[in-house]
């Protein structure tokens, strides 16, 4: 049974994990979704071989409830999870870095759910490993790979464009660094295993696709139901959409495609999902599980709406052979706010326009 501040032993915040094997594999998870596609990689690529999952736990109390369910998944899969309070205070990095430092010279294998955190760029500059593998941290996978390519400094989408701060200017060595232990050689081997449209990588990269079949196997088939279901987004948390447009938005939508449910991101906040329910008398629901593994047990509705994040490229899969329809819907650009990056726009638009299996609306208007 978990704990307040995380599993219960073995797996608790410094607890032991198992010594190191040759060929042991090491994976640093951040979120839910990417302890999801760990798994998925573990079933698809490792041959259910075990591995040892580093938890370095946000503060979010949301994305820690999911973390702790896909922890419990994970240890039924038969892997070892380790949950490191990273962020519990100033001495938690410290605690954590030399806590995790035997673990990482000595794994041969190195699983990344975000090349982008400084935490996990920080950790890289410990470990010897000859293999690294970048699951999906959802639509930033297409961002990463593109920086890679093209040479550019390792930033998410939505800070693109904007002044470099302090703590930028003293992360840059460690970015870098990461990028160039994430570009393959004659030692070391680099893949990326995802399930967004990747059509070319960098010379020296293997990209495997990612079909969810793990959660198709342990998964549903989910019942479905006469209603839409709406997933929402945490675009205005990110400051890169204006919240009055967004409220106008999601009501156009429910009021247009008769939607009863939405679910909620884990990062949108208590306030504005309050007045959501309260503007467009929709029920409210916060997944304890990545949306992929709630809409697989079921129930779902017969059509999903998303506006253009990770869902519209994962749900799909997901959910192949079940008849539930993904639409997805674009985000006008007088939406976006003046603090949104330049490349919002743009970095949108490529989510939506890539998206395999999905129907496309048009563009609400909220005037």
């Amino acid at each position: 049974m978990p704990t307040p501040n995380g599993p219960a032993a073995p797996t608790t915040p410094g607890a032991a994990a198992p010594a190191p094997t040759p060929d042991s594999t090491l994976a640093f998870v951040e979120s839910p979704v990417q302890l999801l596609n760990v798994l998925e990689w573990a079933h698809t690529c490792a041959h259910s071989a075990p591995l040892t999952v580093i938890v370095l736990s946000p503060t979010d109390p949301m994305t820690r409830g999911q973390l702790r369910r896909m922890a419990e998944l994970a240890r039924d899969e038969g892997h070892s999870v380790r949950w490191e309070e990273a962020r519990g205070g100033s001495t938690a990095p410290l605690r954590t870095i030399g806590g995790l430092t035997s673990l990482l010279r000595a794994s041969h294998r190195i699983v990344i759910g975000d090349p982008f955190s400084r935490y996990v760029q920080l950790l890289l500059t410990l470990t010897r490993a000859r293999e690294y593998v970048v699951v999906d941290d959802g639509t930033a996978t297409m961002e990463f790979l593109a920086q890679l390519a093209g040479g550019e400094r390792l930033v998410r989408w939505h800070r693109k464009g904007g002044r470099r701060g302090p703590r930028d200017l003293a992360f840059a060595p460690f970015a870098s660094a990461t990028r160039h232990r994430l570009t393959p050689s004659r030692a070391r081997k680099v893949s990326i295993f995802s399930s967004m449209p990747l059509s070319e990588a960098p010379e020296g990269i293997t990209l495997v696709p990612n079909d969810f079949l793990f959660t198709r196997t342990r998964f549903g088939p989910p019942r479905i139901t006469k209603g839409a279901d709406l997933v929402g987004t945490s675009l205005v948390e990110t400051g890169v959409v204006d919240p009055g447009h967004y409220l106008t938005a999601v009501r156009t939508l429910a009021r247009t495609h008769g939607v009863t449910r939405y679910f909620a991101h884990r990062r949108e906040s208590v306030e504005k999902l309050h007045e959501l329910a309260t503007v467009t008398g929709l029920e409210i629901v916060r997944p304890d599980l990545p949306l992929e593994l709630i809409a697989r047990r079921g129930p779902i509705g017969h059509r999903i709406l998303s506006f253009p994040s990770t869902v519209v490229h994962t749900l799909p899969l997901a959910l192949a052979g079940t008849g539930v329809e993904v639409a997805v819907c674009d985000i006008d650009p007088t939406w976006l706010t003046s603090h949104a990056s330049p490349r919002a726009e743009g970095f949108l638009a490529g989510v939506t326009g890539t998206a395999r299996d999905v129907h496309r609306l048009r563009s609400v208007g909220t005037a």
